[in-house]
């Protein structure tokens, strides 16, 4: 880690130990907002795909001959079949795999796939695996009973539950939300560009610039080109609330990429944070006293960025 004038002001001896446990001490144990819990805007794009189709089930709602009423439906609307899985909440494209008990007296189970394919020939046989999946999931009740008003309102609900699956993507997405706020306001402050989501070719059409890339789908959270050093930096940005082994990797990882820009002409700076890191200290340490620059956000909230790039 080079010396830096944000640890002068922040009044840290030139010492790697003291600089590494300002860094552990600041971690910060959130960066949640209240929109990281459910994305409403896929919710709601999910729903519109399916809509009609889950308009078309709600005839279906206390109807007494309801078996029949179902085939029925589905006969002349086969595309209502595609929409069945999200009632139980499960994804299409979960069940390609998926095996199914239907028979309790041999516990054989078979793919179900083609239940819900409205490609598929309606046959006999699919029929009476269809109205199967409609009374042991336990459908049929809830549409006899009237426990739903709306399938289109139910399904939403479920939409939202089946999102909180999608919550861990979006801590990443929170970390770079509140990193982009900070570098926007430095380049604009500073006369820099940067480019979110960075990718070879971004940075070659932006600034005509070869840089060689290690995987060919890498994306780079943020880069960064100083026009007076023509100088590119990447930067990487993650958060983990909780520890565990894959951290020890992320270490190493972390350590490669920087060896690897480096050999380039170019600056990695990699910002970390969350309370996780303090369970896997001595595999940061490492990383931090390999990498020229590691920071959390505290540290670039104090200027480190400006030390570093201008």
């Amino acid at each position: 880690m080079k010396y830096l004038q944000t640890y002068k002001k922040l009044n840290l001896k030139e010492d790697e130990k003291e600089i590494f446990e300002y860094l552990i001490e600041t971690l910060t144990d959130s960066i949640f907002t209240w929109d990281y819990f459910v994305a409403f805007e896929k919710v709601k794009k999910n729903i519109h795909l399916i809509e009609k189709e889950l308009n078309l089930l709600n005839v279906l709602i206390g109807k007494e001959n309801i078996e029949k009423e179902f085939i029925d439906l589905i006969s002349e609307y086969p595309n209502v079949r595609k929409v069945l899985p999200i009632l139980i909440a499960i994804r299409n494209n979960k069940l390609k795999d998926l095996k199914i008990i239907d028979d309790f007296e041999e516990l054989k189970s078979e793919g179900k796939i083609d239940l819900f394919n409205p490609t598929k020939e309606l046959t006999s046989e699919l029929k009476e695996d269809l109205i199967n999946f409609f009374k042991e999931s336990g459908l049929k009740n809830i549409f006899q009973d009237k426990d739903v008003k709306s399938i289109v309102d139910y399904c939403f609900g479920v939409e939202v539950g089946m999102d909180t699956n999608a919550r861990k993507n979006r801590t990443g997405q929170s970390m770079e939300s509140i990193v982009e706020k900070i570098i926007q306001k430095f380049a604009e402050k500073n006369n820099l560009d940067y480019i979110p989501q960075a990718t070879q070719k971004k940075i070659k059409e932006k600034w005509n610039f070869d840089i060689e890339i290690d995987k060919t789908n890498r994306i780079f959270d943020f880069a960064v080109f100083e026009k007076n050093k023509n100088k590119i930096f990447i930067i990487e940005t993650n958060y983990y609330g909780g520890g565990g082994s894959k951290l020890k990797s992320t270490a190493g990882e972390y350590q490669y990429l920087s060896d690897f820009l480096k050999n380039q002409g170019i600056d990695l700076i990699w910002i970390t944070d969350g309370l996780g890191w303090k369970t896997t200290k001595k595999s940061l340490f490492e990383t931090f006293l390999h990498n020229d620059y590691l920071l959390n956000i505290e540290l670039v909230k104090q200027g480190t960025l400006k030390d570093i790039i201008l």
